[in-house]
C-alpha cells in the first residue's frame, strides 16, 4: 500500500523529542515490508537540509487567509534514510533554526498541512494511507473529509498518532478562515471548549487513533489535559502500540558514536572503557555507579525533582555515586543544577543543552538511567539504555510501565510509583546495592539487553490498523 506520513519531526531533519526518532524510523520498517512510504516536513533550517541533497518535485500557492504563500516540495534526491522524505518549503514561515517556539506556529502549521494536502491531492496517484502524528497534523483528517479542494481524496483513510496528548495546538475561531472552504454544517468537528482544537479535531476525524502505548490510552482517559471524554468516545477506534527503537542506529556493536563498541558477551569491559572516557570528560571517578539524565529539563519528564533529588542522594551517598546530567528546557531548573556543581564537584556534573554523540556515550556509559516521569506516553530512553546495558530506574507511567519491569520482580530495572525527591532517592540507593551485587546486576543488565524493542514487530500493528480501516466501509 502507499503510505504517508505527516509529522512537524523526523529524524535527522528535524527532531525536538521522541517524535522525531519515531518518525524517523516506522517508515523505514513499512518501507522494508514492502509498502511504499514517504514522510513529509517542513522544510527547516537545519543541518541535515544544509548537508543533504533535494530536487524540486512540485511548487504552488496557498491562501491562508488573506495571505498568499508560495511554496515548493522538495525531495531528499538518493533515499538514504529507507524512504522518500519530502519537505514542504515555505519561506516565509520556516526558513528559521527551530521547529516550535514562534509566535505563528498557528499560522505556519496550518499551513504546512494544507501544501502538503495540496501535493498530495494533485499528484497521480492517491495514497492509501495518511498517518497524521501530533496536533501540528490533526487537522488533515477534518480537511480530507470535508474541504471542497480535496475531493479527490476524500475517502483516503487517516490515523492519527498520538506521542504527547498534553499539546494540543488550541486556536481560535477567528482565524477559522485560514482553512480551505467547506460546508459549515461540519464545523462541529472543529470545536472543543469554545475553541478550535487541533488534536480534537484529528481524533474526531481519522479512522483510527493510535497512541505510542498501551498504558498511555488507558492514562489519557482520566488525564489528557481536557480531552479525557473525546477519549472515551472513541475508544473503539483506538489501539495503544508500544513504540520501538532502530535498532540499525541504536545497537552498542555497531554504533559509530561510541569510544568501545561492545555485546551482550563483552558488555562488562566494553561498558567500562566508554564509562572511562565519559568520567575523564566530566572529571568523575569511573569506579563508582554513574547514574545519568538525558532529556528535556521540564515538570512533564520530572526535571524539577533532579535538583533537589541529586543533592540529597549526593549527600547520602558522597563516597559511593556520581551523577551526570544532559539536558535543557527551564531557565530556573538548569541554573539550579550548574549550581550544584560548586557543591559536589568531582561526584556530580551537568550539560544543558543537547549532543547527540554524548547521549549515546552516555547510554553506553552509564549504570543507570534516571526517568522519574509524571507523563510519558511511552519513552525511548529507557529502551535505549536497555539496549546498551544499562538499567533504567523510572517511574511507572505511559510505556515506562509497559517496558521497565522491577528486578525484585525478576525484571530489567528499578522502579517507583511516585514523582517525588524521596522515591527517586529510595530507588537510587537501592541501585547501589544492586551495583555491588555484580552477579545479579550483570544477570539484568543482560536481561535488558537481550529484550527485543525492534522495529518490525511495531510494523506489523500499524499495517494490521491500515488494513482492517482501508476494509471497513465509510460511515
Amino acid at each position: 500500500m502507499e503510505i504517508f506520513h505527516i509529522s512537524a519531526e523526523c529524524y535527522p531533519m528535524a527532531k525536538v523529542g521522541g517524535l522525531a526518532d519515531v518518525v524517523g524510523a516506522l517508515p523505514k520498517y513499512q518501507n522494508k515490508a514492502g509498502h511504499q512510504v514517504r514522510v513529509v516536513v517542513p522544510c527547516y533550517d537545519t543541518k541535515f537540509k544544509k548537508e543533504n541533497e533535494f530536487e524540486c518535485v512540485h511548487w504552488g500557492e496557498i491562501k491562508l487567509g488573506s495571505f498568499d504563500f508560495p511554496f515548493s516540495v522538495l525531495k531528499e534526491k538518493t533515499d538514504k534514510l529507507g524512504y522518500e522524505l519530502y519537505l514542504i518549503e515555505i519561506k516565509e514561515l520556516f526558513d528559521r533554526p527551530n521547529v516550535y517556539g514562534y509566535e505563528d506556529d498557528i499560522e505556519r502549521f496550518l499551513s504546512f498541512q494544507i501544501a502538503a494536502l495540496d501535493w498530495i491531492a494533485g499528484r497521480e496517484t492517491v495514497p492509501d494511507i495518511i498517518n497524521c502524528h501530533d496536533h501540528h497534523t490533526g487537522v488533515i483528517p477534518f480537511l480530507i473529509k470535508y474541504a471542497y479542494k480535496y475531493e479527490r481524496i476524500k475517502n483516503v483513510k487517516t490515523v492519527i498518532t498520538i506521542h504527547n496528548g498534553l499539546y494540543q495546538g488550541w486556536f481560535g475561531f477567528d482565524k477559522l478562515h485560514y482553512l480551505p472552504e467547506f460546508d459549515l454544517i461540519h464545523v462541529g468537528f472543529l470545536e472543543w471548549n469554545n475553541a478550535i482544537n487541533s488534536l480534537a479535531v484529528g481524533i474526531k476525524c481519522a479512522h483510527a487513533v493510535t497512541t505510542v502505548s498501551p498504558s498511555y490510552l488507558n492514562e489519557i482517559n482520566y488525564s489528557a489535559n481536557g480531552l479525557e471524554e473525546l477519549f472515551k468516545t472513541v475508544r473503539s477506534k483506538s489501539q495503544g502500540i508500544l513504540n520501538g527503537i532502530d535498532i540499525e542506529i541504536w545497537g552498542p556493536s555497531t554504533d559509530k558514536m561510541l569510544y568501545e563498541n561492545y555485546t551482550t558477551g563483552t558488555f562488562s569491559p566494553g561498558k567500562q572503557k566508554n564509562k572511562e572516557k565519559l568520567c575523564e570528560q566530566f572529571d568523575l571517578d569511573p569506579a563508582k555507579p554513574l547514574f545519568s539524565f538525558i532529556g528535556r529539563l521540564f515538570e512533564e519528564k520530572g526535571g524539577d525533582l533532579l535538583p533537589q533529588a541529586s543533592a540529597l542522594a549526593l549527600s547520602e551517598n558522597f563516597e559511593n555515586i556520581n551523577i551526570l546530567i544532559l539536558g535543557s528546557g527551564n531557565a530556573e531548573i538548569e541554573s539550579q543544577l550548574t549550581q550544584l556543581r560548586n557543591d559536589y564537584n568531582g561526584n556530580y556534573n551537568v550539560f544543558i543543552g543537547y549532543n547527540e554523540e554524548l547521549a549515546h556515550l552516555i547510554y553506553a556509559g552509564s549504570d543507570f538511567i534516571l526517568m522519574p516521569s509524571r507523563v510519558e506516553p511511552c519513552g525511548l530512553n529507557q529502551m535505549y539504555a536497555l539496549r546498551y546495558g544499562t538499567v533504567p530506574i523510572v517511574r511507572r507511567t505511559g510505556g515506562l510501565r509497559d517496558t521497565v519491569i522491577d528486578f525484585g520482580d525478576d525484571g530489567n530495572g528499578i522502579c517507583h510509583d511516585q514523582a517525588s525527591v524521596g522515591d527517586i532517592c529510595y530507588s537510587i540507593n537501592r541501585a547501589v546495592k544492586l551495583y555491588d551485587d555484580k552477579i545479579n546486576f550483570n544477570k539484568i543488565i543482560e536481561r535488558g539487553m537481550t529484550t527485543d524493542h525492534s522495529w518490525e514487530r511495531v510494523c506489523e500493528e500499524y499495517i494490521k490498523i491500515y488494513n482492517l480501516i482501508i476494509q471497513q466501509n465509510e460511515v
